[in-house]
């Protein structure tokens, strides 16, 4: 995925499970992975911890569940 394809809400898959992207910069977005309480996933501020990726991590993000395609 590019930077271009989020848009704040939006929600994308890494390895590691399902995020929601809360935060768009000029080289990076910050994001929140959705598992646990789903109270935790509305904000903001959110309750749950915000995680950064940045270009570097783009490679490694999907619109959709890896293990699924």
């Amino acid at each position: 995925m590019l930077l271009t394809d989020f848009s704040i809400g939006c929600e994308f898959w890494t390895a590691t499970g399902r995020w929601r992207c809360t935060d768009i910069g000029t080289r990076t977005l910050c994001a929140i992975k959705l598992d646990g309480d789903p109270r935790n996933w509305v904000g903001p501020p959110y309750s749950a911890a915000e995680s950064v990726f940045d270009e570097c991590d783009m490679g490694g993000l999907y619109t959709s569940d890896p293990e699924r395609d």
